[in-house]
């Protein structure tokens, strides 16, 4: 470990991080800090962090998007710190009753759909409110779930397990990519459904194809309301 003094933009860098702990109560991500000192490129943000670490004044958390965290006593949180996304409902019970989900997003082509790199942020979500729990939040791309109410950009709260019951909505893996759709399955054949007649369901033969059941949804977060009658 280097004892080495953090550069001047290093020295920002810590300075962005306790400020932002101090507002909101957990890290900031790589995005975050970008914005927040001006860069585009996050590249370079990374290099600052890995030299931060290496001089004991930073500790990484490897596959975490919120993965900061700085030696020492913990910052308490403004008494009212801001909301960082109004998709998702202000804490109203104490941390210890809540747990911290990773939000997966938009895919990148050839890189599997769970992957810690596709994780967009990460929030504390009370854990008494779906049942079973959920793991993970999804959030939604397209309209084949829109008939079950599922539309685009929505939020899932997903309880992670392997299997399913006929009927439910569930988020499964084909390869790198993940769907959401109605489980039917008959023996080996297994038939995921869409909740809109534009689109087909997929017909899987488990014989000879793989799919794996990553969850099963147990809820859903959106930031808005639909429009009223005119």
């Amino acid at each position: 470990m280097s004892s080495a003094a953090p550069s001047p933009r290093q020295q920002q860098i810590l300075a962005q991080i306790e400020q932002f702990l101090r507002l909101h109560g957990r890290p900031p991500t790589r995005a975050d800090l970008a914005a927040a000192l001006g860069l585009r490129n996050r590249q370079g943000i990374d290099q600052h962090l890995r030299a931060l670490a290496a001089k004991g004044l930073l500790l990484l958390e490897p596959g975490v998007a919120r993965g900061l965290r700085l030696p020492g006593p913990v910052l308490a949180p403004a008494a009212n710190p801001p909301h960082p996304d109004p998709a998702l409902p202000p804490a109203v019970t104490p941390l210890t009753a809540q747990r911290l989900l990773p939000l997966y997003g938009r895919v990148a082509a050839g890189v599997p759909t769970f992957a810690s790199s596709n994780v967009e942020d990460e929030y504390r979500v009370d854990a008494t409110l779906f049942r079973p729990q959920a793991d993970f939040l999804l959030r939604v791309h397209g309209e084949s779930m829109r008939d079950a109410d599922i539309q685009h950009r929505d939020i899932l709260a997903v309880h992670r397990t392997p299997v399913a019951r006929n009927g439910q909505i569930v988020v499964a893996r084909l390869g790198d990519e993940a769907t959401v759709k109605y489980y039917q399955r008959r023996g080996d054949l297994l038939r995921l459904e869409p909740a809109n007649a534009a689109f087909q369901p997929l017909r899987i033969d488990l014989r000879t194809q793989e799919c794996v059941i990553e969850g099963v949804v147990v809820g859903l977060i959106r930031s808005g309301l639909p429009h009223g009658r005119r």
